[in-house]
């Protein structure tokens, strides 16, 4: 009788079902207009839809399109923290470890970003990505040992993986270990012969075993494959005001200015190789252009170049 009842009055046998029914179907809306969202470029909407989702159901996949979108957002606290919360949902995914480990890189984080590459390897002993970011946080605590001890476990477990073959060449290099670290440059030139940070790398070797010929061929190879690489023209040019060649320094940081009009290292590098060349006016333009492009070296600045190039964070090996 109940069936009839509920079947001839058009209302529900089971009101609690119906009502998981809608949830379901809120759910799958919000989910799926986040994905589609994100696939058209939408990343704000998108966390809109994948945090109401996550509202009404929790949901592994939706939880880590959510970090995802965080992360092309660069809000890397809010993508760390759903991630964590994946890790603790299914922590048997090695991938979220993995990213995991990216996001504490790009936050500068090594401490965690070691335990979340340990976690991976935890999970996948064979996994060379792991290894390898394992060696990148090592690498960012200053412990280049053990770096390059895990980054040798990345490279034997794949061979052709060049980013570890760079991060491993770069650790010898400020080990003073040039030998070994040409090895690992010339591996990777074999796969990509126009590998810029290579060439810059074996640019920096070659400089400081005193071959500048090389070195300088290797600088001007990365200009000419790629001109706006700013590194290769202030390579050159600190090169150039090593040998005291202030007037080549100048005409090369011309080119490079007219290239990359917005590079404050440029600007000063171009001002100390005019201060050296005797042209003090030309010299304090330079400085001006550079504080206005980089506000922030003006609260440390002192007044005076000292001769020094600028500290850049995009400059190979602090070099």
């Amino acid at each position: 009788m109940g069936f009839f009842k509920s079947f001839f009055s058009g209302k529900p046998d089971n009101p609690m079902a119906e009502q998981e029914k809608a949830k379901q179907k809120n759910f799958d809306i919000f989910k799926y207009d986040g994905m589609r969202a994100q696939r058209m470029g939408r990343q704000d909407y998108a966390i809109k839809c994948f945090t109401e989702a996550l509202a009404i159901h929790e949901d592994f996949e939706t939880r880590s399109y959510l970090a995802q979108a965080y992360a092309q957002t660069n809000q890397l606290e809010q993508a760390r923290q759903q991630l964590e919360q994946m890790v603790q949902l299914e922590p048997e995914h090695t991938s979220t470890f993995l990213t995991l480990a990216n996001i504490c890189y790009m936050q500068e984080d090594y401490p965690a970003m070691a335990e979340a590459a340990q976690k991976a390897i935890a999970l996948e002993e064979g996994n060379a990505m792991a290894h390898y970011l394992l060696g990148k946080a090592d690498n960012g605590q200053g412990n280049s040992l053990m770096c390059i001890a895990h980054l040798t476990q990345a490279i034997t477990l794949k061979d052709d993986f060049n980013e570890a073959r760079l991060l491993r060449a770069e650790a010898l290099t400020q080990m003073k270990q040039y030998k070994e670290a040409s090895e690992d440059i010339e591996a990777i030139l074999a796969q990509e012969p126009d590998e810029e940070s290579a060439l810059l790398l074996r640019g920096k070797i070659n400089e400081a075993t005193g071959n500048t010929a090389k070195a300088e061929e290797d600088y001007r190879h990365v200009s000419e494959v790629n001109p706006f690489n700013e590194q290769a023209f202030l390579s050159l040019g600190r090169l150039y005001l090593s040998q005291g060649k202030p007037t080549e320094a100048i005409g090369l940081l011309d080119e490079a200015i007219e290239l990359n009009p917005d590079s404050p290292a440029l600007y000063h590098e171009r001002g100390r190789a005019k201060l050296l060349n005797g042209d003090k006016e030309g010299s304090v333009e330079d400085l001006k252009k550079e504080l206005e492009l980089n506000p922030k070296e003006a609260e440390a600045f002192n007044g005076e170049y000292n001769n020094k190039p600028l500290v850049q964070t995009g400059d190979i090996l602090g070099l």
